[in-house]
């Protein structure tokens, strides 16, 4: 590489001196890929739970943004399984309000689902996770303990927090020494 008169090297960007967040990292890869699919606001592949809410998200993806010829609204593709379609079909119109405010303008003219298999096709891959299993209650010697460790804390949430993590130590630990 030249070196220049300033003594920096020509063709060479410079770093930030410490550490970079990975969004900052991945930021031009993700959005090149979102691009090529149509997504030019990556918000909305992002934080897809955040837009259509939880229960939309765990049985959905979003997979394409195609427009048309005329550029007078584009249509949006999502993956979702055939257990699920009948349900995402009544909830169209809703979806698509909520991708039209993460827009902030009407982007989204129509909707269109693409059913698969509960596992994916080799190109999604797309495994639909369900709600979370409920944990048992916690045996109530470990839920004393960690009440008392954290009998000194004021602040409620630090209190709380601190009662679950020693609860989930405590148990994790009665879990192993079960296993050996």
């Amino acid at each position: 590489m030249k070196q220049a008169k300033n003594g920096q090297f020509q063709g060479r960007t410079r770093r930030m001196r410490g550490f970079e967040s990975a969004s900052g990292l991945l930021k031009e890869r993700i959005r090149t890929a979102g691009e090529a699919r149509g997504f030019a606001v990556t918000r909305l592949l992002t934080a897809w739970a955040e837009v259509v809410g939880p229960d939309l998200a765990s049985i959905t993806r979003p997979v394409k943004i195609g427009y048309g010829k005329g550029g007078m609204g584009a249509s949006l593709t999502l993956l979702t399984t055939s257990v699920n379609a009948p349900v995402v079909q009544m909830q169209l119109p809703a979806i698509k309000e909520k991708v039209n405010a993460c827009y902030g303008y009407a982007a989204i003219s129509r909707i269109s689902l693409t059913q698969t298999a509960p596992t994916g096709f080799a190109e999604g891959q797309a495994s639909f996770s369900h709600a979370p299993a409920q944990k048992p209650a916690p045996d109530p010697a470990i839920k004393a303990e960690a009440s008392r460790v954290a009998t000194g804390v004021h602040d409620n949430a630090l209190r709380e927090a601190l009662e679950t993590l020693t609860q989930n130590f405590l148990s994790r630990a009665k879990s192993q020494r079960g296993r050996t």
